[in-house]
C-alpha cells in the first residue's frame, strides 16, 4: 500500500478524475495534486503493474484469469517521489518505465476487467484515499472506488485530440506509433472499457463533464483546482 498519512489530510476533500484513455487525466490530475498539495494516486498504473507482472510470469488473461486475480492480491503497491516525478513501486521494484509500454497498456484493460483483480485493487485504492487530501484518477473512481468523493470530474476530449496527445507521449518515450495505429487501439480500448460487465467506464451522475479540446493544461488545472477549493470552503462552512 502507499505510505500516506491520513492524519495530516483530515480537513481536505477527495477529488475523483475519470475519463477515457488519452484524455490527459494523468498529467492534469498530477498537476492539480501538486497545486493543492494533495497526494496523487494513478490507479491505471496499478492495473498496468498487474498486467506487467502477469506478462513477466507468462500468464494470459484467457487461460489464467484466476492466477492473475491471485497475483493482484499478493502485490504491494507504493507511490514514491523520484526526483520531480512520482513513480509506482511494486514489491520494492520501480516499474514506472515497463508499465508505460504499449504492450502493457493494451493488456491492462482486459486485466482490469477480471473481478478478483478489481476487488484487490479497489480495496488498496480506498485505503490509500482514507482521510481525503487525494487526487485519484482512473476510469471508475467516481462511480465505484470513491463514490462519496466531494469533487468528481469526467475529463475527456475528441477522439482525434486524444490520439494526438497519446502519440506525443509515446514519441517522447521513444516509441514510434502512427496516428492510425493509436486510433485503432484507442477505439478498441474504449469499447472494452465502456461495455465490460465489471465497473464500466461511465460518467458519474454527480460528476462535472470537462471537454478539454482547445484548452491548455494550465487552464484545465486552474478550473479543477478552483472546484476543489470551493468544496474545501463548503466543508469549512465558509460563505
Amino acid at each position: 500500500m502507499s505510505a500516506l498519512d491520513p492524519e495530516s489530510r483530515d480537513c481536505r476533500v477527495s477529488l475523483a478524475v475519470d475519463g477515457p484513455s488519452g484524455a490527459g487525466k494523468s498529467s492534469v490530475a498530477r498537476a492539480v495534486a501538486k497545486r493543492l498539495g494533495y497526494i496523487y494516486i494513478d490507479t491505471g498504473a496499478m492495473y498496468r503493474a498487474v498486467a506487467y507482472r502477469a506478462l513477466r510470469a507468462g500468464l494470459e488473461v484467457a487461460a489464467h484469469e484466476a492466477a492473475i486475480g491471485a497475483l493482484a492480491g499478493e502485490l504491494q503497491f507504493e507511490f514514491r517521489p523520484v526526483g520531480e516525478e512520482q513513480h509506482l513501486f511494486v514489491d520494492g521494484e520501480d516499474v514506472e518505465g515497463p508499465i508505460r509500454t504499449p504492450e502493457v497498456g493494451n493488456l491492462s484493460s482486459p486485466v482490469s476487467a477480471i473481478p478478483e483483480v478489481r476487488r484487490h485493487l479497489v480495496a488498496a485504492q480506498r485505503e490509500m484515499a482514507a482521510g481525503g487530501g487525494v487526487v485519484m484518477e482512473g476510469r471508475d473512481i467516481g462511480t465505484v472506488v470513491l463514490p462519496g468523493a466531494e469533487v468528481k470530474v469526467f475529463l475527456t476530449a475528441s477522439e482525434q485530440e486524444r490520439a494526438r496527445r497519446r502519440q506525443t507521449q509515446l514519441t517522447k518515450r521513444g516509441v514510434a506509433r502512427s496516428l492510425e495505429q493509436i486510433l485503432a487501439e484507442q477505439r478498441e480500448r474504449d469499447e472494452r472499457d465502456s461495455t465490460r460487465a465489471v465497473a464500466p467506464l461511465c460518467q458519474a451522475a454527480d460528476a462535472r463533464l470537462l471537454v478539454t479540446d482547445g484548452m491548455c493544461k494550465e487552464a484545465v488545472v486552474d478550473l479543477i483546482a478552483g472546484w476543489v477549493r470551493e468544496a474545501e470552503a463548503g466543508d469549512r462552512g465558509e460563505a
